[in-house]
């Protein structure tokens, strides 16, 4: 079946995270479209109750699109740690609790990994909503390792101690443009670029 075609102006983050709201709008800067934040719009953040992180992107989309009447595109990601059987995955951010504090969340993993397989990947869910409940959905991912003590404080969330195959520094010490350029949420945005937008815009 053919992806459905954005064709307006006017786009919704479904997002409160600071963080990824920044990435995503430098993503996409370069097809001149105006990005709202679900935060600047006075938005509730719908319960994540999807499974997987595609269905909590699409959960959050959904909701995003039809309290604004306009399409509406929400990320859903978290770190992916094979030492502990996939965890902290879907509750990435619950394991920061209600403070959302990372530090804590870092510690819980290092403390659970007591030196079994470090290796871990990030994913991002990306889904694309319209307010009739259309949606168009993809998924990235970004392999590496974990470090400790944490490393670096220019990322967000769990950035200090992931460190990308190929590199020698943590998300969290690694220039933000760089790692913008080439995480999980670049190549969920390649995909969604490719699937639903036109890039000559």
């Amino acid at each position: 079946m053919t992806a459905r075609r954005f064709s307006g102006d006017r786009l919704v983050l479904a997002s409160h995270n600071a963080g990824k709201v920044r990435e995503i709008k430098l993503l996409l800067a370069p097809l001149g479209i105006k990005v709202l934040a679900a935060g600047d719009l006075g938005l509730d953040e719908p319960e994540e109750t999807g499974t997987s992180f595609i269905a909590n992107a699409e959960l959050k989309a959904l909701a995003a699109a039809k309290a604004s009447d306009l399409p509406a595109l929400s990320d859903d990601s978290g770190l992916v740690v094979h030492g502990l059987l996939g965890a902290p995955g879907i509750y990435s951010a619950r394991w920061a609790g209600p403070e959302k504090d990372f530090g804590h969340a870092m510690n819980l993993i290092a403390e659970k990994l007591d030196g079994a397989d470090s290796t871990a990947h990030f994913i991002c869910a990306l889904s694309l909503a319209w307010p009739d409940g259309h949606r168009e959905s993809v998924e990235g991912r970004i392999d590496g390792h974990l470090c400790f003590p944490p490393r670096g404080t220019r990322g967000f969330g769990y950035d200090p101690i992931f460190v990308p195959d190929g590199y020698d520094l943590s998300f969290g010490e690694m220039d933000p443009d760089h790692k913008a350029a080439i995480n999980h949420r670049a190549d969920a945005f390649r995909q969604m670029l490719e699937r639903c937008f036109d890039r000559s815009a």
